[in-house]
């Protein structure tokens, strides 16, 4: 998952992935982009792929394209503008997909002013209480006093699941989003402090295994 101004460091090894650099890099230089949208049904590799994505993701901005001699490339992109997905086209190796661009509103400014300190705060009992569950020392990112800027990155840092990850990102504005950030902060927060156990959201998402 990926929020707007969130780095997002790949390292390219798959074919079609070489593929989409390839593509990216006959780009001039400021239309070098591409979407990043979660799964909701099926899995990024196998035999069955994908059978179902959301439709609210976000594009991913490259910066820069190291390329290695075997024809891997390392990537560094950051989020960019949010999209929400249309159709999918299966024409390339890679997917490819119709967007309608979303507007990454702000809110309302007075009520965006009261929310961010709250959330600050919040964030900070939260990652005490992560200290707390065991997950030892926890350092606090540096948290931009914008609250917009503070919506994403709120939600691109906290240990959540896929399905409340994606809520926040499809919240209509920064308003919304630090809302419902505090109200995730503070349960996460006490279920942390009950559980003493440090949250593993992706297990949630692994395929079953007897091994």
């Amino acid at each position: 998952m990926l929020f707007p101004g969130l780095v997002l460091p790949l390292h390219v090894f798959e074919e079609r992935y070489r593929q989409l650099v390839r593509d990216l890099l006959a780009l001039p230089e400021q239309e070098r982009r591409f979407g990043v949208v979660c799964i909701r049904e099926g899995r990024e590799v196998g035999a069955d792929g994908v059978r179902a994505l959301h439709e609210v993701g976000c594009t991913a901005r490259v910066t820069e394209v190291r390329a290695h001699p075997d024809g891997r490339y390392d990537l560094d992109t950051v989020g960019a503008e949010l999209f929400r997905l249309a159709s999918v086209g299966t024409d390339r190796p890679y997917l490819t997909g119709t967007v309608t661009w979303l507007d990454d509103a702000r809110g309302d400014e007075a009520e965006l002013a009261v929310l961010a300190p709250a959330v600050h705060a919040a964030f900070a009992g939260y990652l005490d209480a992560l200290g707390r569950a065991g997950a030892g020392l926890v350092e606090a990112p540096e948290l931009p006093g914008d609250g917009q800027v503070l919506s994403h990155l709120v939600g691109a840092t906290m240990a959540l699941d896929l399905a409340d990850r994606q809520d926040l990102l499809e919240q209509p504005d920064a308003v919304a989003r630090l809302r419902r950030e505090l109200t995730l902060l503070r349960r996460e927060a006490v279920v942390l402090d009950e559980l003493r156990a440090v949250p593993a959201p992706e297990l949630a998402r692994a395929h079953a295994s007897p091994n």
